[in-house]
């Protein structure tokens, strides 16, 4: 019933600090798993993260092209996560059938 099973997937993520692009890509792996398998998830865990590629894009903001100029950064990152799913497979559990119910009303209709 209970299956456990190793899935590699590649996520990405950006944010404005480096923590948060890791956590934008991280919290896309349980959605990637579950695109992959049709069964009904239990745990992810993570086993290896490679990191594919990791971007810092830096801009400078100005108010009205000339005042106050300000640098802001992104960062993006790529990664690659396998991770072990423990599982249920639906498809394998026998569900017996319920007879239909009958609705007779025990008193009448005023």
């Amino acid at each position: 019933m209970k299956q456990t099973f190793l899935a590699t997937v590649q996520v990405s993520g950006q944010g404005d600090s480096k923590a948060q692009a890791f956590a934008d890509a991280l919290s896309k792996v349980q959605r990637a798993v579950l695109g992959q398998s049709d069964k009904v998830l239990l745990r992810i865990e993570p086993h290896e993260v490679q990191v594919i590629h990791a971007e810092q894009a830096t801009t400078t903001e100005r108010f009205l092209f000339l005042f106050l100029p300000r640098e802001r950064t992104r960062y993006s990152v790529a990664l690659e996560v396998t991770a072990q799913v423990s599982a249920i497979d639906a498809d394998s559990v026998a569900f017996a059938p319920v007879p239909p119910r009958s609705f007779t009303r025990t008193r009448p209709c005023s």
